[in-house]
């Protein structure tokens, strides 16, 4: 290993290291946070009034006298049932108590997954003020719905549940349509003379709760999570990796608000203008604590009309070709790295690594199976890269001796020593940097590969071989304490794929002159990356043991070829050279006319 290949293996080392401290969230500061501003979702009851349960700096004031009349009452309860989910609508708030997807569970493969927070007092909400200047939310309000039972189901053409509320001399209606084999949900909200009960300023419509988490590791899950508007073709986040509190306001035309987990997500979409938009997000707790999780908020900020305003809401899966119908960038909510890579690393995911993926689980039984082949096919379209690499560090080696030479030389003389160095590349025409450049060209896709991997839903609970999941860990043994930055378990390909990497070095050695110091690398970073790697998901430790393996015999592929071509090549010099010495010394040779030794005929 030369000095070039040990100066691009500890930049490797370094990128990563770097990488993953941004990708680690600091320490929350509890000590900043008040109890009185903390949410503790454990402690919170479903009966507690939405009006009650809103973030902390949102007043609410109890029922405008007004409305007295529809401030109480018994509350109904309606299922409403499609092929994709199962949702629960109450009477209460014309609100959204629960909606439970039908084809995704928890990682425990039995609970399914809940996109509504449960514990609060429903998912929508509208919050206006009364000419009295009472702030009130909807989900106070007791409404009455249009259907008569309990249930409805959904299974062939579309279907409404509409429910409607006497607000003194005025009156509001939401109405919810729910398409079959679909998980969007359309609102519309009408209002009859809003100015009997709100101030022409409008309304906000509230989603109230963020995605309840669904992975086995919430601390990796929590990093995914976040409230999310699109405004200006910009999207904007908060996400909680470095506050335990946060909050960012818009004005203008907003797009859409949101609010995510690793792999679901809740989206309202307005038809029509808005004034603004405020996303938040809490937590009250770290995310080493049993009790950590995660609260957020989004709210649209409405224009006064008399009328009615329609939303649309995508309840479900991160899928990427379901958001990109819609056609307004709600995958920029998932997170492909900081800006300095992300500029590269998003169109690989949704150009390159998005469409291959599904292409490939078309005609290939397993995504394990998908991942293997992937890695080749990124092995196979970074060929050139790898080659010219590999073939700049063979030429580095071969002039080790003349570099040797020139240390020695000038060895009290560093800028003589530099000079002669620089004249003998340029002689030689090799680059220093030619083994290095085609290395880190490669790390926009390894990166992309990094960020893509975990996040792809279509990997979610899909076993390969001894992974139950490829995208959680693969754990194959269990450590009874707890080992800093590596956890209390082994995972198997991140352990296979740390001794292909010592397999790999091995051959990149094999023509190397003996160096104790580099032969430590050889040890040191595959240590490093089985340390890095053990808690991520098993599908990416897969992906790079078999991008380790096809790399050590793409090198030893090369290096065979290289080898040919240097005895071909030393085979061919001395044959040219007998034949010139056999020609100058054979007396037999025909000579020209009029030369020494010849005759005229």
């Amino acid at each position: 290993m030369d000095r070039n290949t040990v100066i691009a293996t500890v930049l490797i080392g370094l990128i990563m290291l770097v990488w993953l401290y941004w990708l680690s969230p600091p320490p929350v500061p509890v000590e900043g946070i008040s109890a009185s501003d903390r949410i503790d979702s454990s402690s919170v009851q479903p009966e507690l009034s939405a009006a009650e349960d809103l973030r902390p700096g949102r007043e609410v004031s109890p029922v405008d006298t007004t409305l007295s009349p529809v401030s109480g009452g018994d509350e109904r309860l309606i299922t409403v049932t499609t092929n994709v989910y199962t949702a629960v609508f109450s009477s209460r708030g014309a609100t959204l108590r629960s909606l439970e997807l039908r084809d995704f569970t928890h990682y425990d493969r039995v609970t399914p997954v809940q996109l509504v927070d449960t514990t609060r007092g429903g998912a929508i909400g509208m919050v206006f003020t009364t000419p009295t200047s009472h702030t009130v939310d909807t989900r106070n309000v007791f409404f009455e719905p249009d259907f008569v039972g309990d249930r409805l189901d959904v299974t062939d053409s579309t279907a409404s549940l509409a429910f409607d509320a006497l607000l003194g001399d005025g009156a509001l209606r939401f109405v919810y349509e729910f398409v079959p084999d679909n998980y969007e949900v359309r609102l519309r909200v009408e209002q009859q003379n809003p100015d009997a009960y709100s101030i022409r300023q409008g309304y906000d419509l509230v989603w109230d709760g963020g995605i309840p988490f669904t992975e086995e590791n919430r601390e990796g899950e929590g990093q995914r999570a976040g409230a999310f508007a699109r405004s200006g073709g910009e999207v904007v986040e908060v996400t909680l990796q470095s506050d335990a509190y946060e909050e960012t306001s818009l004005r203008g035309t907003v797009d859409w608000v949101a609010v995510k987990s690793a792999y679901f997500t809740a989206v309202v979409m307005p038809t029509g203008t808005t004034q603004g938009a405020e996303i938040v997000g809490e937590r009250g707790a770290e995310p080493s604590d049993p009790n950590y999780d995660e609260y957020y908020e989004v709210a649209l900020r409405m224009p006064p009309s008399e009328g009615s305003d329609s939303f649309t809401m995508y309840l479900g899966p991160m899928e990427y070709p379901r958001l990109r119908r819609y056609g307004m960038d709600l995958y920029g909510m998932v997170d492909y790295g900081y800006d300095v890579f992300e500029w590269m690393t998003r169109p690989l995911a949704k150009f390159v690594f998005i469409p291959v993926f599904r292409i490939l689980s078309k005609v290939l039984p397993n995504y394990g199976v998908v991942i293997i082949v992937l890695a080749l096919l990124m092995k196979i379209v970074l060929y050139p890269l790898t080659k010219a690499s590999f073939k700049s560090m063979a030429r580095m080696r071969e002039l080790q001796p003349k570099m040797e030479a020139i240390k020695e030389k000038y060895a009290e003389n560093p800028q003589k020593q530099q000079e002669a160095m620089m004249k003998m590349y340029k002689e030689t025409g090799v680059n220093p940097l030619g083994g290095c450049v085609p290395m880190l060209l490669q790390y926009p896709v390894i990166i992309a590969l990094w960020q893509f991997l975990p996040q792809s839903l279509e990997i979610r609970q899909q076993g390969f071989l001894w992974a139950a999941d490829l995208s959680a860990p693969d754990k194959i043994l269990a450590l009874p304490f707890n080992i800093p930055l590596y956890g209390d378990f082994v995972a198997g390909f991140t352990l296979l794929m740390g001794l292909s990497m010592i397999v790999q070095m091995k051959i990149q050695m094999a023509s190397t002159p003996s160096n104790p110091q580099t032969k430590v690398f050889t040890y040191v970073m595959p240590v490093m990356i089985f340390a890095i790697f053990n808690r991520f998901a098993s599908g990416l430790s897969l992906y790079y043991l078999c991008y380790n393996v096809f790399t050590a015999i793409q090198q030893k592929m090369i290096n065979r070829s290289m080898d040919r071509a240097r005895e071909e090549a030393e085979e061919t010099e001395p044959a040219k050279g007998r034949s010139s010495k056999r020609s100058a010394a054979d007396p037999t040779r025909k000579k020209k006319p009029g030369t020494k030794g010849g005759r005229q005929a």
